[in-house]
């Protein structure tokens, strides 16, 4: 499979992950389990979110010693267009994420380690699927039109389940932890479970981690085919997934009391997703250039929040204070 990434570029980056993941995990474990302030989640969301410009401004200097200006420009811009996706797309993710907390009522210094542990799967899962997803691109060009009808799919059936929400009763993954396995009802800390072999009980915290790991491979399947409507290179694909999850953290605790607010974001990403696939079907016959790609999803994700700022959202019948 062809990519720009040589040992070199994979070396740099794999490194600056690492340092990034220490530091972040560094800065928790002195902390201590703790509730996170508005303040903490924006000074660290507005640091993640630097961190991949630098990455990318470093990618884009370096390229240009390496290839004609134009091709330089081309990559860095399909990095921030794939960064920008994924982004909106783990938003997103942070809502189902405040909607299991909520669910399973976690207590506040808990969600951290859930959270970090959630990150951390999510790279492993994400960097195997896109590895494997290059792989059969490479071999199979039509895989790309597969792709198209899934995010268009996709898209529509989130456009018609936006503002609707889940019943968690009914989930068959939970149904199936509460009916098979040993549980406890009450929080231990961190700890996951209790106890050792056939006297080890599960702890909330467990069913939820596990809840979070399914969230991460079903929103993984979403998004690894997004990010190839923009790029097929490898390196770049990988790069911009790795970067949008590593704020997951911190951009999870800057939205949770803001969720609300941005109600018709549902709408926005289902937008950006039918349009990437249309934008995947018709490859072969028009390619939109990366800065309109770009352009319509800053746009569509903006408009989104705006109008949830500007548009209250409905209230249920029944609601006290409703018309």
């Amino acid at each position: 499979m062809e990519t720009i990434g040589t040992p070199l570029m994979w070396a740099v980056f794999t490194a600056f992950v690492i340092l990034a993941l220490i530091v972040d995990l560094l800065v928790l474990r002195q902390n201590g389990p703790h509730k996170v302030s508005t303040r903490e989640a924006v000074i660290w969301s507005a640091a993640w979110i630097a961190l991949a410009l630098a990455f990318n401004a470093g990618l884009w200097w370096y390229l240009k010693g390496q290839m004609p200006a134009p091709e330089a420009d081309r990559i860095a811009l399909e990095f921030l267009t794939g960064y920008l996706v994924e982004k909106a797309l783990a938003v997103d993710n942070i809502f189902v994420f405040l909607m299991l907390f909520t669910y399973f009522a976690v207590p506040a210094q808990s969600q951290q380690r859930v959270l970090i542990l959630g990150v951390l799967g999510a790279i492993v899962l994400r960097a195997i699927m896109i590895f494997v997803g290059a792989a059969l691109i490479a071999k199979f060009h039509w895989i790309l039109y597969i792709f198209g009808v899934f995010l268009l799919v996709t898209g529509a059936k989130m456009l018609w389940a936006a503002g609707q929400e889940p019943d968690m009763d009914k989930n068959p993954v939970l149904r199936w932890i509460t009916g098979h396995l040993p549980l406890v009802r009450r929080y231990h800390g961190e700890a996951l479970w209790l106890g050792k072999g056939r006297r080890r009980k599960y702890t909330p915290l467990f069913i939820v981690l596990v809840m979070i790991a399914i969230t991460d491979v079903i929103f993984a399947v979403d998004s690894i085919p997004a990010i190839f409507a923009i790029t097929t290179d490898p390196f770049i694909v990988l790069t911009s997934n790795v970067f949008a999850v590593l704020g997951l953290r911190a951009l999870y605790f800057l939205l949770a009391g803001a969720a609300e607010k941005f109600h018709l974001l549902a709408y926005g990403l289902a937008m950006v997703l039918m349009f990437i696939g249309t934008k995947m079907l018709i490859v072969d016959l028009y390619k939109i250039p990366v800065a309109v790609s770009l352009g319509v999803v800053a746009a569509t994700i903006a408009t989104a929040m705006v109008l949830s700022l500007w548009i209250k959202p409905r209230q249920a019948p029944g609601v006290v204070g409703s018309p």
